[in-house]
């Protein structure tokens, strides 16, 4: 892993803990640099510590997704420190309701857009620009399962990361110009603060019985491929940890 991403400057949301935490902690041990990206301040700040602890640089900057301008200040003040942008994992998300349409709240239901959608598109938009003066670059979407295939129950995020997913697509087919790859990682379930797949059902099904339930170290050496392809390299494509179909 050591030296794999020397040189390289990668940008982070939800990178306090979870996923974006093991991404932003291995991208840093590979010798990028890493701006930690979360609402938390305080878990960025050890996130960034245990980085710069292991030799390589890190930022911490606290910033909510869904506010356009503080998105955009925070890339600015990561080229600013580092120089400028190579990598861009769009991580940040949630889940906030479990529930039938019909019984279903609709701010939760907002709110789950506004941040794993709507964020999303935010944090695309304001790092286009960084990575075209760098002359290519790697977008990296945490997507999920659920967006290819949906589940009773779970309307807000399914929706939410279909269309990321499609997201993804369009932005490969807009940026493949300039040599930027947009791919969509999805990795099934995992044990986070935001909850785990592990108690959902397939059928009759446990999907812990089925389904390989995972850490977040374990997404590691996918978030690393991907951000490790030529600048010529995949791009449109879904790449899943997931051992069910979707």
């Amino acid at each position: 892993m050591s030296g794999t991403l020397e040189g390289k400057v990668a940008f982070i949301t939800g990178a306090g803990r979870g996923i974006g935490r093991a991404i932003a902690e291995s991208y840093g041990m590979a010798g990028a640099s890493v701006c930690c990206v979360a609402r938390t301040l305080s878990e960025i700040q050890s996130a960034a510590a245990a980085i710069e602890a292991r030799g390589s640089r890190a930022l911490a900057v606290a910033a909510d997704v869904r506010d356009l301008g503080a998105v955009g200040e925070a890339f600015d003040r990561t080229a600013q420190a580092f120089g400028g942008i190579d990598i861009v994992v769009i991580n940040a998300g949630v889940i906030t309701t479990n529930v039938p349409v019909e019984s279903s709240d609709p701010r939760m239901w907002r709110e789950t857009l506004e941040t794993n959608l709507l964020g999303a598109y935010y944090c695309a938009r304001a790092a286009i620009p960084h990575l075209r003066r760098r002359g290519s670059g790697k977008m990296i979407m945490v997507g999920s399962g659920l967006g290819h295939r949906g589940r009773s129950g779970g309307s807000a995020y399914s929706s939410s990361k279909a269309g990321l997913w499609m997201l993804t697509r369009v932005l490969a087919q807009e940026l493949a110009q300039y040599q930027i790859s947009v791919n969509e990682l999805v990795p099934g379930p995992v044990r986070t603060s935001i909850g785990t797949s592990a108690g959902a059902v397939v059928g009759d099904t446990p999907l812990a019985e089925t389904e390989w339930v995972k850490t977040p170290v374990d997404v590691v050496p996918l978030a690393l491929f991907l951000a490790t392809q030529p600048d010529v390299g995949p791009t449109a494509q879904s790449y899943s940890l997931m051992r069910r179909d979707g």
